[in-house]
This record gives C-alpha cells, sequence and structure tokens, in this order.
C-alpha cells in the first residue's frame, strides 16, 4: 500500500503576500495559500525548492500537507486595510473538499470587491462557479489551468506519469470550457514547458488548438527551473522512470543552474505566440479592470507596454530595450495621477516628465491613449481633482 497523506492544521500569523505593484505575467499584486504542500505531487513542482518547502525532506510534500485554518479570517484582515487589486489564491488539491479553504478565501475577495486569478490543476474549481462568477461581476474573476500536455500529444502518457495524482488534461479542459460558457476568462498556463517532452511542434499546436476549442483564450508558457534539493529529487525520478532523459537534463540543467543553460524557453515561448495567432487567441494573460476603476487607463498602458516588453524579450532585442518598457510600465503603474489627465493639462511634455519615459515612449503613450480611451468607451476620466 503507497504512502497515504496526512493533514497538520495550523494557525499562521500572516497568509497574504504583497508586491510592490502587480506582476506582468498573471497582473496579481497579492497572494495567498491555504495549504503548504500539494497531494497532487508533480515531480517536476518548483514548490519543493528550499526556499519554497517546509519539509527537510522533498518526498514529503505530495504526503504532509500542512492546513491554514484561520487563513480566511487573515486574508480578510490583511486586505480590508490595502488598495484593491488582484489577489493569486486557491488550491483545489484534494484536500479542498475536505477543508474548503480556498471557497472561504474567495468570500473573503468577493465580499472586500478584490480581483482574483486562480490557476488549477483540477477541475474541482467547478464546485465554486457561482462564487466566480459574483466576482466577476463585482470586480473581475480569471482561471487558468495548468496543462502541459494533451491527449494526442506524443509523450502524454510519460507526462501523466510525471504530475503524478493531478486529474487528467482532457478533464481541465472540460472544466475550462464550463468555465469559459460561464463567462469567465480562462486559459492555460503552459507551465512548466518540459524539455524533450512537451516543447516539440506537435504538442504546443495541440495544446493551443485544445485551448481555443475549449473556449479558452490564452496560452501563457514559461520555462522549467530546477534548484537545491527540487533539482536533486527531479533527477531521482527521471533516473526511475524515464533514465533516457536524465543525461539530457543533466546537460540543460548543470549544478548551480537555476533555468535551461540554452535558449529552450524563448524557442517554446515563441512557438506559442505563433501557433496563438493561427488560433485567434492570446499568449498573454489579459489584465483585470475593475468595473468603474479611477486608474483603468493607466492599467492598459501599462498592459501594453508590459506585453511589449515581452515580445521583445522573446525576440532576443537588446536588454536596454526590454528594460525600457518595464520601467515605462511600473512608473506609470505607480502614478497617483490619472495618465491621461496628466497629457490634458501638459500634453507630450507632461508624459516626458514622468520617471523612465522619454520622449520616443512619450510617443507610443500619446497614441496609447487615444486608442484605448476609445476601446473604454471613450473618457471616464474627469477634472475632479485627483491628484492635481
Amino acid at each position: 500500500m503507497g504512502r497515504r497523506a496526512e493533514f497538520v492544521p495550523y494557525r499562521p500569523k500572516t497568509v497574504l503576500n504583497k508586491q510592490k505593484r502587480a506582476d506582468h505575467w498573471f497582473w496579481t499584486r497579492y497572494s495567498a495559500y491555504p495549504y503548504k504542500g500539494c497531494q497532487h505531487g508533480c515531480a517536476f513542482c518548483y514548490c519543493r525548492e528550499e526556499k519554497y518547502a517546509p519539509y527537510d525532506d522533498p518526498n514529503d510534500f505530495a504526503y504532509v500537507i500542512q492546513v491554514k485554518q484561520n487563513a480566511p479570517e487573515l486574508l480578510r484582515r490583511a486586505l480590508s486595510k490595502l488598495p484593491r487589486d488582484a489577489v493569486f489564491t486557491g488550491d483545489y488539491q484534494p484536500a479542498e473538499r475536505t477543508f474548503e479553504l480556498s471557497r472561504r478565501m474567495l468570500e473573503v475577495c468577493h465580499d472586500l470587491g478584490f480581483p482574483v486569478f486562480v490557476l488549477e490543476r483540477s477541475p474541482l474549481v467547478l464546485r465554486d462557479l457561482d462564487l466566480l462568477q459574483a466576482i466577476e461581476a463585482r470586480a473581475r474573476a480569471t482561471v487558468a489551468f495548468s496543462i502541459i500536455s494533451t491527449p494526442d500529444a506524443p509523450h502524454y502518457e510519460r507526462v501523466c506519469a510525471l504530475e503524478r495524482l493531478a486529474p487528467k488534461a482532457e478533464k481541465r479542459f472540460r472544466a475550462m470550457e464550463v468555465l469559459a460558457r460561464a463567462g469567465l476568462i480562462t486559459g492555460t498556463c503552459f507551465m512548466p514547458a518540459l524539455p524533450y517532452l512537451c516543447d516539440d511542434d506537435a504538442t504546443l499546436e495541440s495544446v493551443v488548438r485544445w485551448t481555443a476549442d475549449h473556449g479558452g483564450r490564452f496560452v501563457l508558457a514559461g520555462g522549467l527551473t530546477l534548484s537545491d534539493q527540487q533539482r536533486t529529487y527531479f533527477f531521482d525520478v527521471l533516473q526511475a522512470q524515464f533514465p533516457d532523459l536524465l543525461d539530457r537534463y543533466q546537460a540543460l540543467y548543470p549544478p548551480g543552474s537555476y533555468g535551461p543553460v540554452t535558449g529552450t524557453w524563448r524557442k517554446t515561448a515563441l512557438k506559442i505566440r505563433e501557433a496563438c495567432v493561427r488560433y485567434g487567441i492570446s499568449d498573454r494573460v489579459p489584465r483585470p479592470i475593475v468595473p468603474g476603476e479611477k486608474r483603468a487607463l493607466n492599467k492598459r498602458v501599462v498592459e501594453v507596454l508590459a506585453n511589449q516588453a515581452y515580445a521583445l524579450e522573446l525576440e532576443d532585442a537588446p536588454a536596454h530595450r526590454v528594460w525600457s518598457y518595464r520601467k515605462a510600465a511600473w512608473a506609470i503603474e505607480d502614478l497617483e495621477q490619472d495618465v491621461d489627465l496628466i497629457y490634458r493639462h501638459m500634453g507630450r511634455r507632461g508624459l516626458e516628465g514622468i520617471e523612465n519615459v522619454g520622449p520616443q515612449l512619450a510617443l507610443e503613450v500619446e497614441a496609447l491613449l487615444r486608442t484605448l480611451r476609445n476601446e473604454l468607451g471613450g473618457s471616464t476620466l474627469t477634472l475632479d481633482g485627483s491628484g492635481f
């Protein structure tokens, strides 16, 4: 008989992680999770790294589940004092059927009007469809599924073996379709793209096609990282299950490396982008904008600039060009004033006065303001004295 999971309830002092601003991947500024450890036990999960894992033995990750009993109460207390922005939350491993902490944390986000981003490997998330729709109506809810292969892909059975107890990809796609029909933004996080298992052209094409066919609006690609005890654990799994891959992975991830030593991730992400264009979806997660948000235009400008930085990164553009867009996006994200009001009061000169927005980027922001203002239904901005 295999090892059974054990659950260790405890009461942490804090549950919310905060960033200065929203990230440019999932558009979340906050994150809060109800459990440590995961019964799915995917062999490649980065959460086994020493800086994330609460276990000395990485084998405990899938079997010793620490349950944050007071997570919903801590989340309510923390969010009630913070500016409204997207929260990365939800964990629908089997433990959630018993403890229902993910649902209670979503209830907190709904009550306080915070958008949510949920990344899942389980159709159990559909249990809370009613709550996700309520959040969408008030603040926005995005649900993505972590999927790295499909039933018709060349190495699907091997990938399933590495995903251990995670529900099969076809079940995740069916759940995606339900969410899409319910009016939620949903899609695929192709993470991590496993070299020699998921990065072949047939698999990439298939993942994008299945996503589009099931109502997904995006496929976001991310590479495999390996560090410290997680690297050792993953290589042990390969040795036991797929020894033919071990030497190839050891060459890609030598001691001391975190990502692959070659540009495999960039090539994979470019192919994902090309496939997304063919199927009419995006390779980026759309940024949630809360209805009636005062600085909605700022956030849309930031989204476009961040996506341009990502595009330049995929094209292997010089680092200074990538960073020019990234830093300009951060500067506009940090503005307390509305960028459109700055432009109306001071013209292009006002845009150039924003930190890290020089003359060339000011021209681009000026054009963006004109375009995005129309997309948002005309200017919703008024000279109400905000920031002036």
